[in-house]
């Protein structure tokens, strides 16, 4: 009886190796690209720990301002940038989506590396799981993982897509996301307002059951898209519905719905000083609109920001005949950063990150006056389809095969050690 306990035992461990290996396996949406284009997109990241929001610019290398106007938040906020936000909570990031070795990814993250940390802890906590071990060190050429060298500053792949920007010939900025224990792709689609059909279409998935946590879903956001001219700074902006963005050297804020999907700019309620933004031959400023109805429709006179050029900003006076008069434009409902979670959304408590260090081989985004951003960052270590315009492909990690056959070894060699058979017939790793 002790024997065959015995036995049973070891085959249990062989099962939960053979568990590590579909554990390790992970599905990703990759666009293919050529060229050196690129394109603003979104990374759906899940904070590791408590941290303020500065310190969430500075991980991705991007301005703070750009982080609240992509979540919604208020930047009247007094001292925004020093506000803490919990562990667990789910922000949109902003990056720039390049096209680098013929597939989309955002190049702009750099971390220096501490104590502690590993490539795993690196990757899947304070990246929120957006990437993998394995891409971080092809990136960065480290021969040997175990030996990863404290101070050494690591540029970190993360996915994004552009898809031409439009979803089903419509605007649209994705989003990367990475599953979570516990998501559907209708829960995910109701957490962005999307439909399933259009995340398993942009995702190729063959069923509404064929994810697990840990695979990165792109997602499509109806967005608003900019006309500016070419010669304009802000050229090519596009704003997620619901969401604002800040232009012009901070003076301008473009916001995006929800009523509709056009792009409607305002001066923004920052405290920095700005050219003028009244249109010319009138009293009207930016953003302001005013109607007459008549017999034959409402004449509409609008004041319409229209770039940022040379420093200065642009506007135009358009005047046009309506059949009705339109309604006021609706703006994006603000509200402050979160400072608590919901008891059921809060992650296990972990310790505050040190402040970003300076450095970095990127340039460092302008800054907003109270809103400093580190060229790099470090936390301590912790252990923890096709689209509508081009061709998703899904498949896993680059070297993913290389965990597999490293659990598979250590399988094979676990069996032996307990005399048990191990078979060589082929696993399906699904």
């Amino acid at each position: 009886m002790e024997k065959e306990n015995s036995a049973c035992y070891h085959h249990f461990q062989l099962l939960i190796c053979l568990l590590s290996i579909t554990a390790a396996v992970s599905k990703s949406t990759i666009e293919p690209c050529s060229g050196s284009d690129s394109c603003h997109a979104l990374l759906g990241y899940t904070l590791y720990a408590d941290l303020k929001l500065s310190e969430v610019a500075a991980l991705f290398h991007v301005d703070p301002l750009a982080v609240l106007a992509s979540n919604a938040f208020d930047p009247s906020v007094p001292d925004v940038a020093d506000r803490i936000l919990p562990a667990g909570l789910l922000l949109r990031v902003p990056t720039r989506c390049s096209c680098a070795e013929g597939i989309r990814r955002s190049l702009a993250a750099r971390y220096r590396t501490r104590p502690g940390d590993t490539l795993a802890s690196i990757a899947g906590s304070v990246f929120g799981g957006l990437a993998t071990p394995d891409q971080i060190r092809e990136a960065n050429g480290i021969p040997d993982p175990e030996a990863l060298e404290v101070g050494r500053t690591l540029v970190v792949p993360l996915p994004c897509a552009c898809f031409n920007l439009s979803d089903n010939f419509l605007p649209a900025v994705y989003l990367s996301y990475a599953v979570r224990a516990g998501d559907s792709v209708p829960s995910i689609a109701a957490m962005y307002s999307t439909t399933v059909t259009d995340i398993m279409n942009v995702n190729a998935l063959g069923s509404m059951t064929a994810i697990n946590p840990g695979d990165v879903l792109v997602i499509p956001l109806p967005a608003c898209p900019s006309r500016f001219p070419n010669y304009a700074s802000d050229f090519g902006m596009i704003v997620a519905n619901g969401t604002y963005a800040i232009t012009a050297d901070n003076c301008v804020q473009c916001s995006c719905g929800p009523g509709n999907l056009n792009l409607y700019c305002t001066p923004a309620s920052l405290s920095v000083s700005c050219s003028s933004m009244q249109c010319r031959s009138s009293n009207l400023i930016a953003g302001n609109i005013t109607t007459k109805s008549t017999g034959a429709g409402c004449n509409v006179t609008s004041c319409n920001y229209s770039g940022f050029v040379n420093g200065s900003i642009v506007t135009k006076l358009t005047k046009s005949l309506q059949p009705r008069c339109p309604v006021q434009p609706q703006l994006p409902s603000l509200t402050p950063p979160p400072t608590t979670l919901m008891r059921d959304l809060f992650l296990a408590p972990t310790p505050l990150p040190l402040p970003p260090e300076a450095g970095g081989a990127l340039p460092t985004p302008k800054p907003s006056p109270k809103s400093p951003v580190s060229g790099e960052f470090a936390l301590p270590g912790v252990s923890p389809a096709t689209g509508p315009d081009a061709t998703a492909v899904v498949g896993g990690s680059v070297s993913s095969m290389n965990r597999k056959e490293a659990i598979l070894i250590f399988c094979s060699a676990l069996s032996l050690a307990f005399a048990l058979p191990f078979t060589d017939t082929p696993i399906l790793l699904y």
